[in-house]
């Protein structure tokens, strides 16, 4: 029994540090994107940290707001699903982020993951994060309690990130953007 445990347990381990992170796809026109499962570090390497860094420097955190949630965001669990490739993700990922280690948010708690942009292959991603989850667009930013998903920002928050946040840590109702398309709440 114990051989059996060890056993599993190194091929678990062996699984978990096999993932690969920051996968970059090079395109034929020159540009590229990160895909999969991703890390704030490779948001920090170039072509992407110059809009990440651009944009997370120059939002101002609404620290009143962050202080009604951030206790109740500690006890969350968040995917963040994303295109490195995409206008709105380069706005708003950055953002977030930031309003995340305002909070002193425990970003282990946090899946990053890059969807392709490839014909065929659109907002995907290599080991199938996405699947059934309804990501019809990029970023959407899913909230899970208990393993249970709350809510979810699609795109764009509807009034301000804070306020959106805010609003679905506190549980009051919370319609986001394209909410009848992505099935969501």
């Amino acid at each position: 029994m114990k051989c059996t445990f060890l056993a599993l347990l190194l091929f678990c381990t062996g699984v978990l540090s096999s993932q690969t992170f920051n996968e970059e796809v090079h395109l034929e026109n020159g540009k590229s994107f990160l895909l999969g499962k991703i890390t704030m570090e490779g948001l920090q390497t170039q072509p992407y940290k110059d809009w990440f860094q651009s944009g997370h420097e120059s939002y101002m955190v609404d620290s009143a707001l962050v202080d009604l949630f951030k206790t109740s965001l500690q006890d969350c669990h968040l995917k963040l699903f994303l295109g490195t490739w995409c206008g709105d993700s380069k706005r708003e990922v950055p953002r977030f982020l930031k309003i995340l280690e305002t909070a002193g948010f425990p970003m282990e708690n946090i899946d990053l993951v890059a969807l392709d942009r490839r014909k065929g292959k659109v907002k995907t991603s290599p080991t199938g994060e996405e699947r059934g989850l309804n990501i019809i667009r990029v970023p959407t930013m899913l909230f899970y309690k208990n393993g249970k998903e709350v809510n979810r920002i699609v795109e764009s928050p509807i009034d301000s990130l804070e306020e959106d946040m805010a609003q679905i840590l506190s549980g009051q109702p919370y319609t986001p953007n394209y909410a009848t398309i992505s099935g969501s709440k």
